[in-house]
């Protein structure tokens, strides 16, 4: 009988997690490589050397701002893939690849399009976000953190992590610290200020970090290994979450009180509480591998993949 019992509470937990479909869909012209949220509009960046801006209430197109074709290793033109992408008041930041180089390009968009770095620099970029008007913050596929400088297009530091590939990065709330991940699971905390290691945070993952977020003191990572990880950045402390499939993406919510993990094969996110590691729903629809998750409050939710559809999400609409 307490067999029984178990076997009928357990089901009676899987089943009530509910599954969710997305409420509404963006399209976008190209595949998508990164995407924020600012001031209620998503900026999107693709793989077709553009930038599209959307109104999140209306789903109507504001901006489209497009950066010069470049040549692959045949010679032949093609759109640039934009890899990262941001916004501060009406500056708008694109960081693309060069074509056969290897090398990123930097734009900054303000009415005009201004080339900051380009190939001639050598500089292999992977990320890019504003700190501030006049400056931005870099990560190096050497796993470098540096600053530039907008108005030198100087960096006022270039700080090596490790020896290991970097992969992504996340700023805390003011931006003035940023969490670094690479392919050796450790995720390092940075002073954003001076480029300086405040923490190391490891144990948890032992493989590539694909994503990390930053709120409210709160760090999460998803790993390769299969580990969706959370850590008390101020303890240097916290557990993982099991998934089934390499776990390609996450995000925490404004309050930190939900994560958002891609905890499978099938491109489900999955959400939880971040305390209890109890779970809350599943969001099912996604067509592809996960780029980016962003909560926009607590409960609305915007998802991109390797297609072009944004998905948008609502866990109150169940």
């Amino acid at each position: 009988m307490r067999y029984i019992f178990f076997i009928l509470f357990y089901t009676t937990i899987i089943w009530g997690v509910p599954t969710l479909k997305p409420i509404d869909r963006i399209e976008v012209n190209g595949t998508v490589k990164d995407m924020v949220l600012r001031d209620n509009m998503l900026i999107i960046a693709t793989d077709m050397g553009h930038i599209e801006i959307k109104d999140i209430e209306s789903n109507k197109s504001i901006k489209d701002i497009s950066i010069p074709n470049v040549k692959d290793f045949m010679g032949d033109e093609i759109p640039a893939r934009v890899m990262s992408v941001d916004k501060i008041d009406d500056k708008y930041l694109l960081l693309s690849d060069s074509g056969k180089s290897g090398y990123s390009n930097l734009y900054i968009y303000d009415k005009n399009l201004t080339e900051i770095l380009s190939a001639k620099d050598k500089k292999a970029i992977i990320k890019a976000r504003f700190i501030d008007k006049e400056h931005i913050l870099l990560g190096y596929l050497s796993n470098e953190v540096s600053l530039l400088d907008l108005k030198s297009k100087k960096e006022r530091y270039r700080v090596q992590l490790s020896e290991s590939k970097f992969s992504d990065f996340a700023l805390n709330r003011d931006k003035s610290q940023a969490v670094f991940s690479c392919e050796s699971g450790i995720l390092n905390i940075i002073d954003v200020k001076t480029g300086k290691i405040l923490k190391e945070l490891k144990g948890l993952n032992v493989d590539n970090v694909y994503r990390v977020d930053f709120k409210n003191g709160i760090v999460t990572g998803a790993g390769q290994d299969r580990r969706g990880s959370i850590y008390d950045v101020k303890t240097g402390k916290g557990s993982y979450i099991a998934g089934d499939f390499l776990i390609y993406s996450t995000a925490l919510s404004p309050s930190s009180k939900k994560v958002a993990f891609a905890m499978d094969e099938k491109n489900n996110i999955s959400i939880y509480n971040t305390s209890s590691k109890s779970k809350i729903a599943i969001l099912k629809g996604q067509k592809s591998t996960l780029n980016v998750i962003i909560f926009k409050d607590e409960n609305r939710i915007f998802s991109a993949s390797d297609d072009s559809t944004i998905m948008v999400w609502d866990l109150n609409k169940k």
